[in-house]
């Protein structure tokens, strides 16, 4: 069972990733040399990718395995995610701050519409 769930994962992950970056099960196959219906079966776990193919994968992805298996194992936080965290770390206290009071601003104002909706 636990074999089964690893193989879903990673075909969650493999979707993610490619959905993403826009791509289409048909464009990602083609770069990575494989049949577009293969990729569908390891996308929905029913088939187990294998290692050569998973690297072809990271390569398109332009990520090593640890990102691929850490995004995975983080709740699942997207490639574009990462970023936005990884800029965010990078930003003065200050400019943390803006951020922070945006985003808390933008989240008022979400439920305020919610509210006026439900009147």
């Amino acid at each position: 069972m636990v074999r089964k769930q690893q193989i879903a994962l990673v075909g969650r992950r493999i979707r993610q990733l490619r959905k993403d970056k826009a791509l289409t099960q048909a464009e990602l196959s083609g770069r990575i040399g494989i049949q577009q219906s293969d990729l569908c079966r390891m996308e929905s776990g029913e088939y187990r990718v294998s290692l050569e193919t998973l690297f072809k994968i990271l390569k398109v992805f332009e990520m090593g395995v640890a990102d691929f298996f850490d995004e995975s194992a983080s709740g699942g936080l997207s490639t574009e995610e990462h970023r936005l965290v990884d800029a965010y770390r990078a930003l003065s206290p200050a400019a943390k701050q803006q951020v922070r009071e945006f985003v808390r601003f933008t989240d008022q104002q979400r439920r305020k519409v919610r509210r006026d909706i439900k009147r």
